[in-house]
Protein backbone atom coordinates (compact mmCIF):
# COMPACT_ATOMS: atom_id res chain seq x y z
CA UNK A 1 0.00 0.00 0.00
CA UNK A 2 2.70 2.43 0.89
CA UNK A 3 4.13 1.44 -2.54
CA UNK A 4 1.30 2.06 -4.43
CA UNK A 5 0.83 5.88 -2.91
CA UNK A 6 4.48 6.54 -3.01
CA UNK A 7 4.41 6.02 -7.06
CA UNK A 8 1.00 7.73 -7.17
CA UNK A 9 2.41 10.85 -5.84
CA UNK A 10 5.81 10.38 -7.86
CA UNK A 11 3.89 9.82 -11.39
CA UNK A 12 1.59 13.18 -9.78
CA UNK A 13 4.99 15.34 -9.59
CA UNK A 14 6.42 14.00 -12.77
CA UNK A 15 3.15 15.17 -14.26
CA UNK A 16 2.99 18.10 -12.90
CA UNK A 17 6.62 18.68 -13.93
CA UNK A 18 6.18 18.07 -17.61
CA UNK A 19 2.56 20.14 -17.72
CA UNK A 20 4.70 23.42 -16.19
CA UNK A 21 7.88 22.76 -18.56
CA UNK A 22 4.93 22.90 -21.57
CA UNK A 23 3.41 25.85 -20.35
CA UNK A 24 7.16 27.63 -20.01
CA UNK A 25 7.56 26.71 -23.35
CA UNK A 26 4.15 27.33 -25.16
CA UNK A 27 4.18 30.65 -23.37
CA UNK A 28 5.39 32.60 -26.95
CA UNK A 29 2.45 35.54 -26.39
CA UNK A 30 1.31 37.91 -23.68
CA UNK A 31 -1.23 40.59 -23.69
CA UNK A 32 -1.44 43.55 -21.86
CA UNK A 33 -4.35 46.17 -21.29
CA UNK A 34 -4.33 49.18 -19.81
CA UNK A 35 -8.16 49.05 -18.78
CA UNK A 36 -9.41 45.70 -18.87
CA UNK A 37 -6.34 43.78 -17.58
CA UNK A 38 -5.53 42.75 -14.55
CA UNK A 39 -1.61 41.54 -13.14
CA UNK A 40 -3.14 38.65 -11.54
CA UNK A 41 -4.27 37.43 -15.07
CA UNK A 42 -2.54 34.84 -17.04
CA UNK A 43 -2.03 37.33 -19.75
CA UNK A 44 -3.93 35.70 -22.36
CA UNK A 45 -5.91 37.88 -24.94
CA UNK A 46 -8.50 36.99 -23.11
CA UNK A 47 -7.25 37.35 -19.87
CA UNK A 48 -4.55 40.22 -19.87
CA UNK A 49 -1.77 41.48 -17.27
CA UNK A 50 -2.46 45.06 -16.93
CA UNK A 51 1.01 46.25 -16.17
CA UNK A 52 4.30 45.55 -18.84
CA UNK A 53 6.48 44.97 -15.06
CA UNK A 54 3.87 42.22 -14.51
CA UNK A 55 4.64 40.90 -18.10
CA UNK A 56 8.37 40.94 -17.52
CA UNK A 57 8.39 39.46 -14.43
CA UNK A 58 6.49 36.62 -16.19
CA UNK A 59 9.21 36.23 -18.98
CA UNK A 60 12.00 36.44 -16.58
CA UNK A 61 10.79 32.94 -15.10
CA UNK A 62 10.43 30.99 -18.24
CA UNK A 63 12.87 28.76 -19.15
CA UNK A 64 13.26 27.43 -23.08
CA UNK A 65 13.88 29.18 -26.04
CA UNK A 66 12.14 30.49 -29.00
CA UNK A 67 10.39 33.96 -29.86
CA UNK A 68 8.00 36.10 -27.00
CA UNK A 69 5.95 38.96 -28.26
CA UNK A 70 4.32 41.13 -25.84
CA UNK A 71 1.26 42.87 -27.08
CA UNK A 72 0.21 46.15 -25.41
CA UNK A 73 -3.26 47.53 -26.68
CA UNK A 74 -4.01 51.23 -26.58
CA UNK A 75 -4.23 52.96 -23.37
CA UNK A 76 -2.43 54.63 -20.80
CA UNK A 77 0.13 52.66 -18.82
CA UNK A 78 1.51 54.38 -15.73
CA UNK A 79 5.06 52.85 -14.91
CA UNK A 80 4.83 52.46 -11.06
CA UNK A 81 7.91 50.47 -11.20
CA UNK A 82 10.67 49.47 -13.47
CA UNK A 83 9.56 46.98 -16.42
CA UNK A 84 12.74 44.99 -16.25
CA UNK A 85 13.84 42.43 -18.38
CA UNK A 86 16.55 39.56 -17.89
CA UNK A 87 15.36 36.54 -19.11
CA UNK A 88 18.38 34.69 -17.80
CA UNK A 89 16.55 31.12 -18.17
CA UNK A 90 15.15 31.93 -21.46
CA UNK A 91 17.41 31.50 -24.92
CA UNK A 92 16.45 34.34 -27.79
CA UNK A 93 17.99 34.94 -30.68
CA UNK A 94 18.27 37.37 -34.01
CA UNK A 95 15.50 35.50 -35.77
CA UNK A 96 13.54 34.56 -32.44
CA UNK A 97 13.44 37.49 -30.76
CA UNK A 98 11.82 39.24 -28.04
CA UNK A 99 9.17 41.91 -29.13
CA UNK A 100 7.41 44.75 -27.14
CA UNK A 101 5.01 45.95 -29.09
CA UNK A 102 1.90 47.67 -29.88
CA UNK A 103 -1.23 45.81 -30.50
CA UNK A 104 -1.31 47.84 -33.99
CA UNK A 105 1.29 49.69 -35.77
CA UNK A 106 2.21 52.74 -37.63
CA UNK A 107 2.16 50.64 -40.96
CA UNK A 108 -1.55 49.07 -40.70
CA UNK A 109 -4.06 50.92 -42.54
CA UNK A 110 -6.81 51.65 -39.94
CA UNK A 111 -4.11 53.02 -37.64
CA UNK A 112 -4.41 56.60 -36.31
CA UNK A 113 -1.86 58.38 -33.75
CA UNK A 114 -4.49 57.31 -30.49
CA UNK A 115 -3.71 53.65 -31.39
CA UNK A 116 -0.13 54.06 -29.82
CA UNK A 117 0.02 52.17 -26.46
CA UNK A 118 1.45 55.47 -23.97
CA UNK A 119 4.04 54.66 -21.02
CA UNK A 120 4.13 57.31 -18.69
CA UNK A 121 6.56 57.07 -15.57
CA UNK A 122 5.27 57.47 -12.26
CA UNK A 123 7.80 56.06 -10.16
CA UNK A 124 9.74 57.60 -7.33
CA UNK A 125 13.22 58.51 -8.04
CA UNK A 126 15.10 55.96 -5.59
CA UNK A 127 18.66 55.09 -7.34
CA UNK A 128 20.84 58.39 -6.01
CA UNK A 129 24.15 59.51 -7.04
CA UNK A 130 26.68 61.55 -4.75
CA UNK A 131 29.79 63.46 -5.11
CA UNK A 132 33.10 63.22 -3.68
CA UNK A 133 32.31 64.51 -0.60
CA UNK A 134 29.00 62.47 -0.35
CA UNK A 135 27.09 65.31 -1.64
CA UNK A 136 23.03 64.22 -3.17
CA UNK A 137 23.78 65.59 -6.85
CA UNK A 138 20.85 63.81 -8.20
CA UNK A 139 18.87 60.48 -8.58
CA UNK A 140 17.25 58.75 -11.56
CA UNK A 141 15.02 55.87 -12.38
CA UNK A 142 14.67 53.39 -15.20
CA UNK A 143 11.34 52.59 -17.57
CA UNK A 144 12.29 49.97 -19.88
CA UNK A 145 15.34 47.86 -18.59
CA UNK A 146 16.65 45.37 -20.76
CA UNK A 147 19.32 43.35 -20.17
CA UNK A 148 19.35 40.86 -22.63
CA UNK A 149 20.50 40.50 -26.54
CA UNK A 150 17.79 40.44 -29.68
CA UNK A 151 14.83 42.79 -28.37
CA UNK A 152 12.46 44.87 -30.45
CA UNK A 153 10.61 47.75 -29.03
CA UNK A 154 8.08 49.06 -31.15
CA UNK A 155 5.23 51.03 -31.94
CA UNK A 156 4.71 53.05 -28.33
CA UNK A 157 3.93 56.36 -27.67
CA UNK A 158 6.99 57.15 -24.36
CA UNK A 159 6.50 59.74 -22.00
CA UNK A 160 8.84 61.76 -18.98
CA UNK A 161 7.82 61.77 -16.12
CA UNK A 162 5.53 65.09 -14.53
CA UNK A 163 8.53 65.91 -12.06
CA UNK A 164 10.75 69.28 -12.06
CA UNK A 165 14.31 67.65 -13.54
CA UNK A 166 16.03 70.47 -11.23
CA UNK A 167 14.23 71.43 -8.11
CA UNK A 168 17.00 72.13 -6.37
CA UNK A 169 20.25 73.97 -6.77
CA UNK A 170 23.29 71.42 -8.94
CA UNK A 171 20.66 68.60 -8.20
CA UNK A 172 19.43 66.36 -11.23
CA UNK A 173 16.42 64.26 -11.83
CA UNK A 174 15.51 62.27 -14.48
CA UNK A 175 13.70 59.53 -15.97
CA UNK A 176 15.19 57.25 -18.53
CA UNK A 177 11.94 55.78 -20.26
CA UNK A 178 14.31 52.81 -22.30
CA UNK A 179 17.90 51.36 -21.13
CA UNK A 180 19.58 48.47 -22.63
CA UNK A 181 22.63 47.75 -20.54
CA UNK A 182 24.80 44.83 -19.28
CA UNK A 183 27.27 42.21 -20.29
CA UNK A 184 27.85 41.72 -23.43
CA UNK A 185 24.67 42.24 -25.15
CA UNK A 186 23.79 42.50 -29.25
CA UNK A 187 21.10 43.15 -31.44
CA UNK A 188 18.77 45.36 -29.90
CA UNK A 189 16.12 47.95 -32.11
CA UNK A 190 13.80 50.55 -31.21
CA UNK A 191 11.86 51.26 -34.15
CA UNK A 192 8.64 53.27 -35.05
CA UNK A 193 8.18 54.84 -31.57
CA UNK A 194 7.24 58.28 -30.25
CA UNK A 195 9.11 59.85 -27.59
CA UNK A 196 7.61 62.45 -26.24
CA UNK A 197 8.03 65.51 -23.42
CA UNK A 198 8.15 68.82 -22.16
CA UNK A 199 10.76 71.08 -20.75
CA UNK A 200 8.37 72.50 -18.24
CA UNK A 201 5.58 70.06 -17.42
CA UNK A 202 6.71 66.56 -18.63
CA UNK A 203 10.51 66.45 -19.01
CA UNK A 204 11.78 63.03 -21.05
CA UNK A 205 15.92 63.46 -20.20
CA UNK A 206 16.50 60.78 -22.78
CA UNK A 207 14.49 58.26 -24.94
CA UNK A 208 17.21 55.57 -25.86
CA UNK A 209 20.60 54.84 -23.34
CA UNK A 210 22.56 51.72 -24.76
CA UNK A 211 25.25 49.96 -23.80
CA UNK A 212 25.03 46.88 -26.49
CA UNK A 213 26.51 45.94 -29.64
CA UNK A 214 24.26 46.48 -32.99
CA UNK A 215 21.65 48.85 -31.84
CA UNK A 216 19.29 49.85 -34.90
CA UNK A 217 17.25 52.73 -33.89
CA UNK A 218 14.77 53.79 -36.77
CA UNK A 219 11.70 55.39 -37.90
CA UNK A 220 11.42 56.94 -34.42
CA UNK A 221 10.12 60.57 -33.83
CA UNK A 222 11.77 62.69 -30.67
CA UNK A 223 9.86 65.69 -30.00
CA UNK A 224 10.66 67.77 -27.54
CA UNK A 225 12.37 65.34 -25.70
CA UNK A 226 16.15 66.46 -23.83
CA UNK A 227 18.18 63.80 -25.81
CA UNK A 228 17.45 61.71 -27.81
CA UNK A 229 20.13 58.30 -28.02
CA UNK A 230 23.09 57.77 -26.02
CA UNK A 231 25.60 55.04 -26.97
CA UNK A 232 27.90 54.58 -23.74
CA UNK A 233 30.00 52.28 -21.81
CA UNK A 234 30.79 49.26 -24.17
CA UNK A 235 32.17 49.48 -27.64
CA UNK A 236 28.51 50.00 -30.13
CA UNK A 237 29.88 48.42 -33.39
CA UNK A 238 27.54 47.41 -36.33
CA UNK A 239 25.07 50.32 -35.05
CA UNK A 240 22.91 52.54 -37.32
CA UNK A 241 20.37 55.15 -36.78
CA UNK A 242 17.85 55.96 -39.82
CA UNK A 243 14.46 58.04 -40.76
CA UNK A 244 14.08 59.36 -37.41
CA UNK A 245 12.65 62.83 -36.94
CA UNK A 246 14.06 65.00 -34.30
CA UNK A 247 12.19 68.39 -33.35
CA UNK A 248 12.52 71.09 -30.41
CA UNK A 249 15.30 68.67 -28.71
CA UNK A 250 16.70 71.39 -25.72
CA UNK A 251 19.68 68.71 -25.03
CA UNK A 252 21.66 66.74 -27.96
CA UNK A 253 20.22 64.66 -30.64
CA UNK A 254 22.81 61.67 -30.64
CA UNK A 255 26.01 61.07 -28.14
CA UNK A 256 28.27 58.18 -29.97
CA UNK A 257 30.53 57.60 -26.97
CA UNK A 258 31.51 54.30 -27.29
CA UNK A 259 30.01 53.90 -31.12
CA UNK A 260 32.60 52.96 -33.65
CA UNK A 261 32.99 54.54 -36.87
CA UNK A 262 31.11 51.75 -38.66
CA UNK A 263 28.27 53.83 -37.66
CA UNK A 264 25.31 54.61 -39.49
CA UNK A 265 23.43 57.29 -39.85
CA UNK A 266 21.35 58.23 -43.13
CA UNK A 267 18.34 59.77 -43.62
CA UNK A 268 17.56 62.11 -40.60
CA UNK A 269 15.77 64.76 -40.35
CA UNK A 270 16.19 67.26 -37.68
CA UNK A 271 14.44 71.03 -36.34
CA UNK A 272 15.32 72.79 -33.74
CA UNK A 273 18.18 71.22 -31.91
CA UNK A 274 20.41 72.73 -29.15
CA UNK A 275 23.09 70.55 -30.32
CA UNK A 276 23.26 68.14 -33.27
CA UNK A 277 26.34 65.53 -31.89
CA UNK A 278 28.12 65.13 -29.03
CA UNK A 279 31.73 62.71 -29.15
CA UNK A 280 33.75 61.00 -25.87
CA UNK A 281 36.04 63.95 -24.52
CA UNK A 282 38.61 62.23 -26.05
CA UNK A 283 37.30 60.80 -29.51
CA UNK A 284 39.84 59.96 -31.89
CA UNK A 285 36.45 58.37 -34.75
CA UNK A 286 35.10 60.05 -37.10
CA UNK A 287 31.68 59.74 -38.36
CA UNK A 288 29.61 59.77 -41.84
CA UNK A 289 26.30 61.06 -42.38
CA UNK A 290 24.42 60.62 -45.22
CA UNK A 291 21.20 61.72 -47.20
CA UNK A 292 20.02 63.92 -43.88
CA UNK A 293 18.96 67.54 -43.26
CA UNK A 294 19.66 69.68 -39.95
CA UNK A 295 17.85 73.09 -40.04
CA UNK A 296 17.86 74.81 -36.51
CA UNK A 297 20.42 74.53 -34.38
CA UNK A 298 22.96 76.06 -32.20
CA UNK A 299 26.31 73.54 -31.65
CA UNK A 300 26.85 71.34 -34.52
CA UNK A 301 29.12 68.55 -32.78
CA UNK A 302 30.42 68.57 -29.12
CA UNK A 303 32.62 66.58 -26.61
CA UNK A 304 32.57 65.59 -23.38
CA UNK A 305 29.58 66.58 -21.29
CA UNK A 306 27.35 64.71 -19.25
CA UNK A 307 23.65 64.64 -17.63
CA UNK A 308 24.00 68.07 -16.62
CA UNK A 309 25.83 69.32 -19.22
CA UNK A 310 26.39 69.29 -23.36
CA UNK A 311 30.24 69.94 -23.33
CA UNK A 312 32.95 71.69 -25.09
CA UNK A 313 32.71 72.41 -28.76
CA UNK A 314 34.56 70.46 -31.18
CA UNK A 315 36.74 70.17 -34.69
CA UNK A 316 33.67 69.83 -36.98
CA UNK A 317 36.00 67.10 -38.94
CA UNK A 318 34.91 64.55 -36.83
CA UNK A 319 31.50 64.84 -38.79
CA UNK A 320 31.89 63.55 -42.75
CA UNK A 321 29.12 65.04 -44.28
CA UNK A 322 28.22 63.67 -47.17
CA UNK A 323 26.87 66.32 -50.99
CA UNK A 324 23.58 64.96 -49.84
CA UNK A 325 22.88 66.26 -46.28
CA UNK A 326 21.01 69.76 -45.47
CA UNK A 327 23.22 71.78 -42.98
CA UNK A 328 21.26 75.11 -42.08
CA UNK A 329 21.73 76.60 -39.10
CA UNK A 330 18.99 79.07 -39.17
CA UNK A 331 15.47 77.92 -40.15
CA UNK A 332 12.55 75.47 -39.23
CA UNK A 333 11.11 72.43 -40.67
CA UNK A 334 6.54 72.81 -41.27
CA UNK A 335 5.23 70.01 -38.39
CA UNK A 336 1.40 68.53 -38.83
CA UNK A 337 0.01 69.97 -35.69
CA UNK A 338 -3.67 68.47 -36.17
CA UNK A 339 -3.60 65.24 -33.80
CA UNK A 340 -6.78 64.02 -35.69
CA UNK A 341 -4.74 63.92 -38.70
CA UNK A 342 -2.71 60.27 -39.68
CA UNK A 343 0.50 62.24 -39.59
CA UNK A 344 0.71 64.58 -36.59
CA UNK A 345 3.76 65.61 -35.33
CA UNK A 346 5.48 64.48 -38.94
CA UNK A 347 6.47 67.01 -41.57
CA UNK A 348 3.81 68.36 -43.56
CA UNK A 349 4.27 66.23 -47.16
CA UNK A 350 5.61 67.92 -49.95
CA UNK A 351 7.55 70.15 -47.64
CA UNK A 352 11.32 70.36 -47.37
CA UNK A 353 12.53 67.40 -45.28
CA UNK A 354 9.48 64.66 -46.36
CA UNK A 355 11.05 63.74 -49.29
CA UNK A 356 13.38 61.61 -46.92
CA UNK A 357 11.08 59.41 -45.21
CA UNK A 358 11.71 60.31 -41.55
CA UNK A 359 8.58 59.62 -39.15
CA UNK A 360 6.88 56.42 -38.07
CA UNK A 361 5.71 55.24 -41.24
CA UNK A 362 8.25 52.19 -43.05
CA UNK A 363 6.10 52.39 -46.49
Amino acid sequence: MKTKFLLVITLTAFLFTIGTTAKAQGAKEIFINANSGNDQNTGTKESPLKSLSEAAKKVNNLEGKGAITIYLSKGVYGMAETAKFTSAKWQFSESDRLTIRAGKLPDDASWNPGDMPVMVSTMPFDIEEKNDKKELTGAFNYGILVETSHVTIQGLRIMGEPVHESPFKNILIRNYPIVWDGKNLEDFRVTQCLFLGNKIALPNHLGILSAGRALEVDHCVFYGVKDAVVMWNTPADKSKMHHNLCVNTYGALVWTWSTTEDFKFYNNVMSNVNVIWVLNKDAKNTFAIENSMFVGYNELVNKGGGAAGFGEKADPAFLKLSNNVVLKKEGNLQIVEDPTDRKYLHLVPGTLGSELGAGLFTK
